[in-house]
């Protein structure tokens, strides 16, 4: 047998190789030639900035109530938006309302990958009995549709910004373990893997010299589709009166406060509901970009 140097056994083979700067060169070149995941990148950055400056660039208080005013049509010359049904500037509102939607889309996801692929990680490199029992345990979150256990678990906890949070990220550990303990499973078998053991290798090198750096990409890809699936279920909760509570700001919930309205003044009404259309759309659309991009399939 020829007598292999140390980072020949450790250097996987051709397609499995760590992300080298010449992959994410490739990646920015072709999410440039992509004008689609461009122009929606560029509308959820201005919608994000937005709603971080929005004490700078909001036309009024958005918790300034007027009776006079209220339901004002979109158009009029002090509110160009409109007011809600207790007076309240709309524009004002869905900058401060981005501010809520936007973290209840972005970090219950956070908190799913960063526990749901360390977890999905153990299992899928250990295996035996440790990844049965973790992954028998997350099944069990599959007999419920995602929605229907956000709203199970909320109704537990109770309504506010804080047990939102937890349920979301309760229903969005299962699927991003899922995905982490299948690609790692996979990769555990490669050569590579098995020479880094025949070296004497600690595991928690293995793991973070050559499994993460192949498993990251499917779970970022993944982790990032679920920022649409937040933001939506998020707003159901608020509007079902199970998420954020009144007077905060949030798109969900106004769309369940202007729903009487609805009648009155139909576009003050539905304007909460397209901000959630299109910044779930644009997420959407990123993470396909990013999938084709880095050319990842999960």
């Amino acid at each position: 047998m020829p007598n292999l140097a140390l980072d020949d056994l450790r250097a996987p083979p051709t397609g499995l190789r760590p992300r080298s700067r010449s992959f994410w060169q490739t990646v920015g070149r072709r999410l440039a030639r992509d004008p689609v995941t461009l122009t929606c990148a560029a509308v959820l950055l201005l919608i994000l900035l937005a709603a971080i400056f929005a004490p700078l660039i909001a036309p009024h208080d958005p918790y300034r109530t007027s009776m006079a005013r209220r339901l004002l049509a979109v158009g009029d010359h002090r509110h160009w938006l409109g007011t809600d049904e207790l007076g309240r500037d709309l524009l004002s509102r869905l900058i401060y309302g981005g501010r809520m939607s936007l973290f209840m889309g972005f970090m219950p996801v956070v908190l799913a990958t960063i526990i749901g692929g360390t977890l999905g990680v153990i299992a899928g490199y250990a295996g035996g009995a440790l990844n049965m029992a973790i992954m028998r345990l997350f099944d069990i979150f599959y007999a419920f549709p995602s929605v229907l256990l956000a709203v199970a678990i909320s109704g537990v906890l109770g309504a506010g910004l804080v047990n939102s949070l937890v349920s979301l990220t309760l229903v969005f550990i299962p699927p991003v373990a899922r995905v982490a303990e299948s690609v790692t499973t996979q990769i555990r078998n490669q050569d590579y893997v098995e020479a880094a053991r025949a070296t004497g290798a600690a595991s928690w090198r293995i793991v973070t010299g050559h499994v993460l750096s192949n498993v990251t990409g499917p779970i970022l890809i993944y982790a990032s589709s679920l920022i649409s699936v937040s933001i939506v279920i998020a707003s159901g909760l608020s509007f079902l009166g199970l998420g954020v509570v009144p007077p905060e700001p949030e798109w969900g919930l106004m769309l369940n406060t202007l729903r009487q309205a609805i009648y009155i003044a139909p576009l003050n009404a539905i304007l909460p509901g397209v901000m959630i259309f299109i910044t779930s759309m644009c997420s959407n659309l990123i993470s396909d970009g990013l999938r084709g991009a880095m050319d990842v399939k999960v």
